[in-house]
């Protein structure tokens, strides 16, 4: 049998972040991966502390844009790229009230880092209102930050590409098919549901949409948000997303969705453009809007990291260290993510 530090099991910006950690720290690990594509793998990656319908402040936000150059620079160490693209979001007005709702707020010194108070105009969209700049906003590169990561796991021989199989699991062994271990993150998203040990946890599946396509004539290097982000991939190629949906179930591409896309793209972009490949996937969602980490009730070696909704990066980077200190140094995190909000309500068992 190996013996293991860790397992972590799932695939998308929570388990990539915890295994940062791991590695930073030198802890032995394996990451079980099913292949299939997450909503972090066809996400924006898009760093922003503000909220573009009210531009209120996220929570924690100055906690989480600090440390977000901090741990690009860790990994940058070893995959000897930094994957943060300093392009700003820029928030296209809907009109003349939310114009002046932004200069009002970027009036406050509470906003002073992120609120640009010159308001600018974009020559490659519709913007007669003009368009705000969210200061030290950025965007992750996602496609090349997934695919290096995966990679480097795989010469480390420390990605399994297979389902995890709950059943394998032995509790009282601490151990998994041919592999003990100490402790177990469980990362899955929205897979959650399926875990005999974490299925209770209020995760929502939000489906989102979004477009691969290419333009006819080039946007400025921005994240250009109305009802939509929009910004280059690399090349010629755009992303164009994403949609909410709490209702659907399906994995299909539905066309209410591509319509809402569409419609939202035309609005604000007048020339040509070609649609090369429609994506979707689901987001984990909490009611709260808060992540969930710590520990099972029972199991304390059983560990959960979800519910990073459509903040991926900026939760999952923050939220790995957080949870990877109170694990190995006991240093306790914020109760307003702790799994065990949910078991003082009856939700967790």
């Amino acid at each position: 049998m190996e013996k293991l530090d860790y397992i972590i099991v799932g695939d998308g910006y929570a388990a990539m972040f915890f295994a940062h950690q791991l590695l930073k720290s030198g802890k032995t690990f394996k990451l079980f991966s099913e292949g299939n594509r997450a909503a972090s793998h066809i996400s924006a990656g898009v760093c922003n502390p503000v909220v573009l319908k009210r531009y209120n402040k996220i929570w924690n936000d100055e906690a989480q844009m600090d440390y977000l150059p901090v741990i690009f620079d860790e990994i940058e160490e070893y995959l000897h790229k930094n994957y943060l693209i300093q392009e700003n979001v820029v928030r296209v007005f809907h009109d003349e009230g939310e114009h002046k709702l932004w200069l009002k707020k970027a009036s406050q010194e509470k906003f002073e880092n992120y609120l640009d108070s010159d308001i600018q105009q974009l020559s490659s969209v519709e913007n007669p209102f003009g368009v705000g700049r969210v200061k030290n906003s950025c965007r992750l590169d996602v496609r090349n930050f997934f695919t290096d990561f995966f990679n480097l796991l795989e010469d480390k021989n420390a990605l399994i590409k297979e389902r995890f199989d709950y059943d394998k699991l032995d509790t009282d062994q601490n151990s998994y098919n041919n592999f003990t271990f100490d402790k177990i993150i469980f990362a899955e998203g929205t897979g959650v549901k399926d875990n005999p040990y974490f299925c209770e946890i209020p995760v929502k599946p939000n489906k989102g949409h979004r477009f691969s396509l290419r333009l006819e004539k080039d946007t400025e290097a921005f994240v250009i948000k109305k009802k939509h982000f929009l910004f280059r991939f690399s090349g010629d190629e755009y992303y164009y997303g994403g949609t909410y949906d709490r209702d659907s179930q399906t994995n299909e591409i539905e066309d209410k969705a591509v319509e809402e896309l569409k419609k939202g793209l035309e609005e604000v972009y007048k020339g040509s453009y070609q649609i090369d490949e429609i994506s979707t996937a689901f987001r984990a969602t909490v009611a709260d809007r808060r992540p969930i980490i710590g520990c099972h009730e029972i199991y304390e070696n059983l560990y959960i990291f979800n519910g990073l909704g459509a903040r991926g990066v900026l939760n999952g980077s923050y939220f790995s260290k957080q949870l990877f200190d109170f694990i190995e140094h006991g240093i306790e995190f914020h109760e307003e993510v702790d799994v065990k909000r949910f078991s003082q309500i009856g939700k967790l068992s």
